[in-house]
């Protein structure tokens, strides 16, 4: 009875063992070959359960969502013969596991580098047609959809969908940066100088105009002066003959009582005359 027992335990045991090599799952995110003693025999499997034959029947699954390949930055040649550091990532998936597992034996390691050198050829060959201010500044857009079209191409042969290509960054090399740098500041040096120059003319006319209005505001307030002033002198002399036609002899006393004061207006004033001379008429 105790024998039976154990081998009832035992085989129990070895079905469920035979059983786990029998069943398998696929995952939406999985791509999956079936193989029979080494050989491919399918790989259309809809997520699910399925079953295998045990010790016949291997499966091996792969990564079927899009994957990230993030390239070292590349030196690539303009057609300048000019060095510019590329920075750039590329988005695939497995599109054919079939292709895939021949081609890479199903190494995504080996994928990337396969993708990497495709994709380096295609960077290399649309920064050779162009210059430096083509793709640094107009026409990315242009090479990342090139090289996503023509390495899609050829990564068809090993089962692979490029989804996308993209630039991070373009730098340049140090040499040039220099070279750049120099001549930015020699061009900003030579703006710099010539909205100078054209700032000094401009002063110069404004200072220009400013001199000719206060000379012509000068004249014409002298002008105008000299005629009031000639006006007002004339107005004066009138009054004076006026008051001196009323009475002559009075004005004449008047004027010599002024003459007076004004040359004995201190005890230490000295006037040197004849006392009979015309100036002390009015003193007799």
């Amino acid at each position: 009875m105790g024998q039976a027992k154990m081998f009832l335990t035992i085989l129990i045991a070895g079905v469920l063992f035979i059983a786990s090599f029998s069943v398998f799952t696929v995952d939406e995110r999985e791509k999956v070959v079936m193989f029979q003693l080494g050989e491919i025999i399918r790989t259309d499997f809809a997520p699910g359960l399925y079953f295998k034959k045990p010790f016949v029947n291997n499966v091996q699954k792969f990564d079927g969502r899009i994957q990230t390949l993030d390239a070292e930055p590349e030196r690539y040649l303009t057609s300048e013969k000019k060095n510019v550091i590329v920075d750039s990532f590329v988005k695939w998936k497995i599109e054919d596991v079939t292709k895939f597992y021949t081609a890479t034996r199903g190494d995504a390691f080996q994928a990337n580098i396969r993708l990497s050198q495709i994709i380096k050829d295609g960077l290399r060959g649309q920064f050779g047609t162009r210059t430096i201010q083509e793709v640094i500044s107009g026409e990315r857009n242009q090479i990342m959809d090139a090289i996503t079209t023509s390495a899609n191409e050829q990564a068809k042969t090993f089962g692979i969908s490029i989804v996308d290509v993209r630039i991070k960054r373009i730098d340049l090399a140090k040499e040039i940066s220099d070279s750049v740098y120099r001549r930015m500041e020699a061009e900003r040096q030579r703006v710099a100088k010539d909205l100078r120059a054209r700032g000094g003319e401009a002063a110069e006319i404004i200072r220009a105009g400013a001199d000719k209005k206060r000379t012509v505001i000068l004249a014409e307030a002298y002008r105008d002066s000299e005629i009031i002033r000639g006006e007002g002198d004339g107005s004066a002399a009138k009054i004076y003959a006026d008051v001196y036609k009323k009475d002559a002899e009075f004005y004449s006393m008047y004027r010599s009582l002024n003459a007076y004061r004004s040359t004995f207006s201190s005890h230490n004033d000295m006037l040197v005359i004849e006392p009979n001379s015309e100036f002390f008429k009015y003193f007799k």
